[in-house]
């Protein structure tokens, strides 16, 4: 199990100490998020300043953006890092898609997700191979690769595996519910597993889901790498945070089958009713110990590195703390965790 690190939401500036920071202490990987800041300006700084560590988004929203954006963007990053950059999507839900993107919600956010990946692949086929562009799909028809457009080949070529799918850079999907786990069994390299997630769930759902995807083009669950962010929390005050940040992201109604599988299904509805009303502050409260500790592994500092292999030994192959990785806060702590996991 490997672990990475999460960039917290931070300006460019940080951005060069914080990435030289998780590559001394040992992290195999930083990933960047779309929150505050577009996910994709620090992975250049990354790429820059550091030499081994990998890097990726997780994630940059696909669905407000065009496949060719994100193709020319993965492949600048991929070959200024050598091949060290990953790039992870997620659809994110249709609110925040029509109303702080502007963009249309799809039918299918499966089939959409699906041929933007396709389409990206498309380009990069284009580039690498000289294959003509051709693609034709319900929500893309891209058709168009003049040589004046045309990125060329990487230089630093991709695995052989890569090569062999089509790949040329790893694709990663997030994702709550069965469909996406699915299609990252089918056609990705990567998983990027919600924090909004319980053991029992990724066991029981998500796992198989992804096992059923990796069948449809013979492939193996090893095959596909699950990255898993996880809460922790080692004192009261981190416990109180948890409580937020899981009662927050229960009130989301498409995120609802977790809370449905334990049992939880009437505190979901109790959650979205005061999300819709904006009573933020009267959440945390109805997160209880019993759902606490399904979500966050609550446990000593000293034993954190323990428990945390324990709790996803067999799920995750990658284990990424929810906690924002700031290397002037905790440095001794986070280090000694990464040498643990090494």
């Amino acid at each position: 199990m490997k672990l990475d690190a999460a960039l917290p939401p931070t300006g460019l500036k940080d951005v060069p100490a914080i990435a030289k920071a998780a590559e001394e202490i040992g992290f195999d990987a930083l990933w960047t998020q779309e929150t505050q800041h577009d996910p994709f300006l620090p992975c250049a700084l990354i790429a820059e300043h550091t030499t081994r560590l990998h890097f990726g988004t997780a994630i940059a929203v696909s669905f407000a953006r065009s496949p060719a954006n994100l193709a020319y963007t993965a492949w600048d990053l991929a070959a200024q890092s050598g091949g060290r950059f990953i790039l992870g999507l997620g659809t994110q839900v249709k609110a925040h898609i029509e109303r702080r993107f502007g963009q249309a919600w799809p039918e299918s956010p499966v089939k959409k997700l699906r041929e933007q990946i396709e389409v990206i692949r498309a380009f990069w086929d284009c580039w690498q191979n000289g294959t003509k562009l051709n693609y034709r799909g319900e929500y893309y028809k891209i058709t168009l690769m003049s040589p004046f457009f045309n990125a060329g080949p990487l230089t630093s070529p991709p695995t052989p595996l890569l090569q062999e799918r089509g790949a040329y850079v790893p694709i990663y999907i997030a994702g709550v519910n069965t469909g996406l786990a699915k299609l990252a069994g089918e056609i990705c390299e990567g998983f990027l597993v919600h924090p909004f997630n319980t053991p029992r769930y990724l066991k029981e759902v998500v796992l198989p889901a992804i096992e059923d995807g990796s069948k449809k083009t013979n492939r193996k669950r090893e095959d596909i790498s699950v990255s898993a962010t996880a809460f922790v929390a080692t004192t009261p005050e981190e416990m109180n945070f948890a409580r937020a940040q899981i009662s927050f992201y229960a009130s989301t109604p498409s995120y609802r089958p977790v809370m449905d599988l334990h049992g939880w299904s009437g505190v979901a509805e109790t959650l979205s009713a005061h999300a819709a009303k904006g009573e933020w502050a009267e959440m945390p409260m109805l997160i209880t110990d019993e759902m606490l500790n399904e979500f966050c592994l609550v446990t000593e500092e000293s034993k954190l590195a323990g428990e945390l292999k324990k709790r996803y030994e067999g799920i995750a192959d990658r284990l990424t703390l929810y906690t924002p990785f700031v290397p002037e806060e905790k440095d001794e702590w986070w280090r000694g965790l990464a040498k643990q996991f090494g």
